[in-house]
């Protein structure tokens, strides 16, 4: 449905997107991830048209970004990371207004208000003055913006940034609901929230994407390694280290030392694409260590995205 060719942008001698490509299709829900500065903005801002690349194109369905521009936009609802909202405004008076603006006719306004009322949860603020209400229902009315039109893709600026737990879980729950019938783009900080909220992961650094995929796909990539943690009474760390170490598939061993009830902390780094815990407890079987704790753990999205986003 979107297709993102070789796109880069320039601010004067700053590069800041790099070649991206990207193909992104109908009904999914992407999160494009990465830190402060790598390009998320001005690849959102790129994808709605707000300006165009330096280079390269950005194609929806059949429309070229660089000769339909305005098709472009008629197919895409866009919410900034700050929502432009007209706090002077009624709730009801300005999606009203928006309405008009995006040309719904007359008769069209109230049935989609209703509908982004119930979808959005706006029903006990549609007479208040947006000025006065809180960051999480100016969030919501934004989204309400953004979806007037009935538009088929999405896209979301940081659009929980700000925002309680509380809040965030039902700016989710909304997403999720969207993204049933749309596609829909959302940049984040929040790692949980973009395991917890997409379908697919884009993680962009310095202009480029790294990395691209489910977030089990990202887990599972030739790059991770699953840990299992070991807590061992009665075990001297070079021998453990060493026994433990010989397993097939164990890449490293690292161990702290021992505290003052003897207890040694081991941390084992193993391929993904084994299990070993029954050789790893074959090995302690075979000893008079005391086997304290034994636990499992994948590489989680955080440290999936600092290993990738890091400057060394």
């Amino acid at each position: 449905m979107i297709r993102v060719e070789n796109v880069t942008k320039y601010y004067d001698d700053l590069c800041a997107v790099d070649q991206i490509s990207l193909d992104i299709q109908r009904g999914e829900i992407l999160g494009l991830l990465g830190p402060n500065g790598a390009g998320k903005t001005t690849t959102l801002r790129m994808l709605t048209g707000y300006f165009l690349p330096t280079s390269g194109d950005v194609r929806v369905k059949d429309f070229s970004i660089r000769e339909n521009i305005l098709e472009i936009k008629k197919l895409i609802g866009y919410l900034p990371e700050s929502a432009p909202l007209y706090h002077s405004m009624l709730v009801y008076d300005y999606l009203n207004y928006v309405a008009h603006i995006r040309g719904l006719a007359h008769d069209r306004r109230i049935p989609r208000i209703r509908q982004l009322v119930d979808l959005c949860g706006l029903g006990n603020i549609m007479h208040k003055t947006i000025g006065e209400l809180s960051k999480g229902l100016k969030q919501r009315v934004g989204l309400a913006h953004a979806m007037i039109a009935d538009p088929e893709i999405l896209v979301l600026d940081e659009p929980t940034s700000g925002l309680d737990p509380n809040q965030i879980v039902e700016i989710r729950e909304i997403i999720r609901r969207i993204g049933k019938e749309k596609t829909v783009i959302l940049s984040t900080h929040i790692l949980s929230e973009a395991e917890a909220t997409c379908n697919r992961i884009v993680i962009i650094n310095h202009g480029k994407i790294v990395a691209d995929g489910s977030t089990e796909a990202l887990k599972q990539s030739a790059h991770q390694q699953a840990v299992i943690r070991l807590g061992l009474l009665n075990a001297d760390p070079d021998e453990a280290k060493s026994k433990l170490a010989a397993i097939t598939g164990v890449k490293r061993v690292e161990a702290d030392k021992a505290d003052n009830d003897g207890l040694l902390t081991l941390k084992l780094a193993c391929e993904t694409a084994l299990d070993l815990r029954k050789p790893v407890y074959q090995t302690i079987k075979a000893t008079d260590w005391v086997l304290m704790e034994f636990q499992q753990e994948s590489r989680s999205l955080e440290m999936i995205f600092r290993e990738l986003t890091k400057e060394n």
